[in-house]
């Protein structure tokens, strides 16, 4: 009996210290950490979390940009500081490629976070102009085989999210097309307008005002299912190409944060992500909101790395 009185007292003292960590988080104000600048997209959605979660903790959560190498300076920044949920990271997709791009990274993203979870996904899309003839994937494909090195893909510059989902579309359907980099969306769009290049690859958020005027026009989208903005537009997988690219927007802490706290976090995101009104402006710029366990969330992270460092090797992509 002793020794069963003994394990009962330790669990109840275990219980009780989880749920008062739980209880007096958060205890001071938090700060979010993003690699990029204000104004952006994965701004905006943080900015909104941000202040959703502080309506829910009665603690001020405020965001800090760090823009600047695709995220990693604010990365390291986050690594250093303590873990215990004051500092947290906003994770995107955009890392799993950095991992293949970068000769070397300050820190591991798959072992120096503590995943929280997802909090916005959104796809790329595959587009041409309104007075194009092409009205399909099927279209695209046989124009490209039609005119082997002169049916061009323009994207925005190499290395991007844009730029290897053309190369993992020429590597998943093996026809013959010519990737067009260029510095920014803009270039990209007017490259379109001029039937420069045929199609270009970008995400809704940023043509939204573009395609609802109808100067362009979706042919297929890149994610695992039909967009919600868009759900007229077949996937690539619908379309019979074998490729498939989700952009995310994550909440990540140091390493070590004691799980009860990430727990609480993943609470409150899940919470949030399903208010009408958080959703709904998630939608009008471009994005959905979609929450996850801190498990699918590191299952997702590793998975990408991986299949980006296989669309870098094939292209051909050299680490800088």
């Amino acid at each position: 009996m002793g020794k069963i009185a003994g394990l009962l007292v330790a669990l109840l003292i275990g219980c009780t210290s989880t749920a008062s960590a739980q209880s007096s988080y958060p205890a001071r104000p938090v700060r979010i950490v993003i690699g990029f600048g204000p104004g952006g997209l994965a701004d905006i959605t943080m900015r909104l979390l941000g202040q959703k979660l502080t309506e829910l903790t009665g603690q001020q959560v405020t965001i800090e940009n760090r823009p600047g190498a695709g995220g990693v300076v604010a990365a390291g920044a986050v690594t250093s500081a303590a873990p215990d949920g004051y500092t947290l990271f906003v994770l995107s997709s955009g890392i799993a490629i950095s991992k293949s791009l970068l000769k070397s990274m300050p820190f591991d993203p798959v072992a120096d976070f503590a995943p929280i979870s997802t909090v916005a996904y959104f796809d790329l899309l595959i587009l041409t102009r309104a007075q194009s003839s092409l009205r399909t994937m099927d279209d695209v494909l046989a124009a490209a085989r039609a005119n082997p090195g002169k049916f061009n893909i323009g994207t925005i510059n190499p290395g991007s999210t844009q730029n290897l989902t053309a190369e993992l579309l020429k590597s998943a359907t093996g026809v013959n097309m010519t990737i067009v980099p260029h510095r920014s969306t803009p270039e990209v769009l007017t490259a379109l307008l001029r039937d420069d290049v045929q199609i270009m690859v970008e995400s809704y958020a940023a043509l939204k005002a573009q395609i609802d005027d109808g100067q362009v026009r979706p042919l297929a989208a890149s994610g695992d299912a039909r967009s919600p903005m868009l759900p007229k537009v077949a996937t690539l997988r619908e379309s019979g190409i074998a490729a498939e690219v989700v952009g995310w927007n994550a909440l990540v802490a140091p390493a070590q944060t004691p799980k009860d706290v990430v727990a609480l976090i993943n609470r409150h995101i899940n919470t949030i992500v399903a208010m009408p009104d958080f959703r709904q402006r998630l939608l009008d710029l471009g994005t959905e909101a979609r929450a996850s366990t801190a498990e699918e969330l590191g299952a997702r992270l590793s998975a990408d790395i991986g299949k980006w460092a296989a669309v870098v090797k094939q292209a051909g992509l050299e680490p800088r």
